[in-house]
């Protein structure tokens, strides 16, 4: 298998350049969510200077919808579902002990909050949906 045909996916992701690529690599390998300036000092090496860079980069992501932004923890994760049904929607469980995030699908949670704003006449343009508390492993410990 070469390196250019790894997954299916690949006709979705469009060109990043190599500073999008770079952050995208920083937040897929990562354990849990980084924020900026975690991905910029990840990211010195491969000659980042300025959070803007990486903000920058970001923000391109996240409008590719590979990168979702956890709004409460002003910190970023890839997205782990990259065929996910729609990016304006994403919600996270996150840990408060162990800082891992789950990211899920809430197609009821949306389809209550889509009626909703419907009724009001409220035109969302994105929603995150984000849950704190313990996951099941620091429950139990």
């Amino acid at each position: 298998m070469t390196a250019h045909e790894h997954t299916h996916h690949d006709h979705d992701q469009p060109n990043l350049t190599k500073n999008q690529a770079l952050v995208f690599g920083a937040l897929d390998g990562a354990e849990g969510p980084l924020t900026a300036y975690a991905i910029l000092d990840q990211l010195r090496e491969d000659g980042f200077r300025a959070p803007l860079q990486v903000y920058r980069a970001l923000d391109k992501l996240v409008e590719f919808g590979m990168v979702h932004r956890l709004e409460s923890l002003n910190a970023f994760v890839a997205c782990r579902h990259p065929g996910c049904v729609s990016h304006e929607s994403a919600a996270f469980a996150i840990c408060e002990d162990c800082g891992s995030v789950q990211e899920f699908s809430p197609e009821e949670a949306m389809r209550v909050l889509k009626a909703w704003a419907d009724a009001k006449g409220f035109t969302a343009s994105k929603t995150t949906v984000e849950l704190r508390g313990r996951c099941k492993d620091c429950a139990a410990a």
